[in-house]
């Protein structure tokens, strides 16, 4: 078995965990105190960027406690390159890699992610989100599902 047969498997996954998140919604419980960028009814609010085509995610309290979301810092790395968490790193349907920033409280952004190499559960990219910003490492397959959940 070679080391890449593992990261093939990733996109299945991904989509495996989107389809399960496509169920989230109708679980969802309306809470009085959702924040009002959130609609009351919904776990998240979802806002394409016409021109990038990347949404902007806002999930209520709630949303973020069901999904159990943790993040990490990026680190700097050698020269200009930074270090993430593989746990971050999503694979999209086309094999582009993306991890999802947390710009704000409750607030989560795909940014892609230039791979330079993989190593013991670390990921070393050439380009990507500057060391020091906040991103996920448990819930970004959900939080991929809900970006482009079509159902509604």
């Amino acid at each position: 078995m070679t080391s890449q047969q593992p990261l093939r498997r990733l996109p299945l996954a991904a989509a495996v965990c989107a389809a399960l998140l496509f169920a989230l919604p109708a679980c969802a419980q309306t809470t009085a105190a959702a924040p009002a960028v959130v609609a009351a009814n919904e776990p998240a609010k979802v806002e394409k960027n016409a021109a990038t085509g990347i949404a902007k995610l806002t999930l209520t309290e709630k949303g973020v406690e069901r999904l159990d979301l943790k993040t990490e810092t990026v680190k700097a790395g050698k020269g200009k390159d930074v270090v993430v968490p593989y746990a971050a790193l999503l694979y999209d349907a086309s094999g582009k890699t993306w991890v999802y920033t947390n710009p704000a409280p409750r607030v989560y952004q795909r940014q892609a992610v230039t791979v330079a190499k993989v190593e013991n559960g670390v990921v070393t990219a050439s380009a990507g989100p500057a060391a020091g910003t906040t991103i996920v490492t448990v819930g970004a397959a959900e939080l991929f599902g809900a970006e482009f959940d079509t159902a509604h």
